[in-house]
C-alpha cells in the first residue's frame, strides 16, 4: 500500500489498516484520526504535525519515526516500538503507552498529561520540560534521565526507578515518594509543596532553593543532604535524618523537628521561628545567626552546637535541655516560666 491509497481508503470511510507497510512514507500533515494501525510496519515514516488521535497503534514499529508536534491524544501506543523516534512537541495527552520501547526517542517538550507510561522503559532519557502531569508512571524505569523543568504533579511514581535522576526545576507539588531510594537526586529549584517523602531515602541530595511547604519528610533520610535556602514551611520532619546536612539560611519556620536528628548540620542564619525541636539531637550544629525567636527546645541536645548571635528570644526550653556549656540563655524556662531577658 502506498501514501495515496491509503488517504484513498481512509477518505472513503475505512479505518482498518491493521498490519500494513508504509516504512519510509510521507505522512506529514495528514488526518487519520481514529485509524487501525496495529501491528503496522511505520519505520521511518514521517508523521510530523500529523492527526492521530484515537488512533490504534498497539504494537506497531515506528522505529526511527517523525513524531513532530504530532496529535496523537488517547492514541493506543501499547507495545509500540518507538525506538529511536522524534517525538518533540508532539501531543499524547491520555496516550497509553504500556510497555512502549522508548530507547533513544527525543521526547523533549512533549505533553503527556494523565498519559499511561507504567512499565516504560526511560532510562538516560532527556525529558526535560515534558509534562507528564497526573501521568501513571508506576514501575517505571527513568534511572539516569533528565527531567530538568518538567512538570509531574500528580504524577503516580510508586515503584518507578529514579536512580540518578535529574529534577531539577520540576514541578512536583503533592507527589507521592514514601519509601522511595532518591539518594543523590538532584532536585534543586524544584516545586515539592506538599509533597511525601516518608520515609525516602534522600542521603547526599541536592535540595537546595526547593520548595517544600508542608511537605511530609518524617522519618526520612537526608544525613548530609543539601537543603541551603530550602523553604521548608511547617514541613513535618519528625524524627528525620538530617546529620551533616546543609541547612544554611534554610526557612524552618513552624517546621516541626521532633525528635531529628541535626548533629553536626550547618543551620547558618536559618529561620527556626516557633520551629518544634523537642528532644532533637543538635550536637555540634551550626546555628549561628539562627533565628530561634519562638522556637521550642524542650529536650533538645546542643552539646558542642555554636550559636554565635543566635536569635533565642522566647524560645522554650526545660530541664531535660543540654545547651553548650558557657551559654547564656535568653530564652524560657517552660516549667519554672523564668524569663531571661
Amino acid at each position: 500500500m502506498d501514501v495515496a491509497e491509503l488517504t484513498q481508503r481512509y477518505a472513503c470511510g475505512e479505518r482498518d489498516f491493521t498490519g500494513v507497510n508504509l516504512a519510509g512514507a510521507d505522512l506529514s500533515n495528514l488526518n487519520l484520526s481514529g485509524a487501525n494501525f496495529a501491528e503496522a510496519f511505520l519505520a521511518s515514516v514521517n508523521l510530523s504535525r500529523t492527526v492521530l488521535n484515537g488512533a490504534n497503534l498497539y504494537g506497531a514499529c515506528l522505529y526511527g519515526s517523525d513524531l513532530t508536534y504530532a496529535k496523537l491524544e488517547k492514541v493506543n501506543l501499547v507495545s509500540a516500538d518507538l525506538t529511536k523516534a522524534t517525538l518533540m512537541g508532539a501531543q499524547l495527552v491520555r496516550a497509553k503507552l504500556r510497555g512502549a520501547r522508548l530507547s533513544g526517542a527525543i521526547l523533549k517538550g512533549v505533553n503527556l498529561r494523565q498519559a499511561d507510561l507504567s512499565h516504560v522503559n526511560l532510562c538516560g532519557a532527556n525529558l526535560s520540560g515534558i509534562n507528564l502531569r497526573g501521568a501513571n508512571l508506576t514501575e517505571a524505569n527513568l534511572n539516569w534521565a533528565n527531567l530538568e523543568g518538567a512538570r509531574l504533579s500528580g504524577a503516580d511514581l510508586s515503584g518507578t526507578s529514579l536512580n540518578s535522576i535529574t529534577l531539577s526545576h520540576a514541578y512536583m507539588n503533592g507527589v507521592d515518594l514514601s519509601d522511595a531510594d532518591l539518594e543523590g537526586v538532584n532536585f534543586s529549584g524544584a516545586k515539592l509543596s506538599g509533597a511525601n517523602f516518608k520515609r525516602a531515602n534522600l542521603a547526599v541530595a541536592n535540595l537546595s532553593h526547593t520548595y517544600l511547604r508542608v511537605a511530609t519528610l518524617s522519618h526520612a533520610n537526608l544525613r548530609a543532604a543539601n537543603l541551603s535556602y530550602a523553604s521548608l514551611l511547617k514541613a513535618d520532619l519528625r524524627e528525620a535524618n538530617l546529620s551533616k546536612g546543609d541547612l544554611m539560611a534554610a526557612n524552618l519556620c513552624d517546621a516541626d523537628l521532633r525528635s531529628a536528628n541535626l548533629n553536626g548540620a550547618k543551620l547558618y542564619e536559618a529561620n527556626l521561628t516557633d520551629a518544634n525541636l523537642q528532644n532533637a539531637y543538635l550536637w555540634a550544629a551550626k546555628l549561628d545567626r539562627a533565628n530561634c525567636q519562638g522556637t521550642n527546645l524542650e529536650g533538645a541536645k546542643l552539646q558542642g552546637a555554636s550559636v554565635t548571635e543566635a536569635n533565642l528570644q522566647a524560645a522554650l526550653y526545660d530541664r531535660d535541655t543540654r545547651f553548650p556549656s558557657g551559654l547564656e540563655v535568653n530564652a524560657t524556662y517552660t516549667e519554672a516560666c523564668l524569663v531571661y531577658a
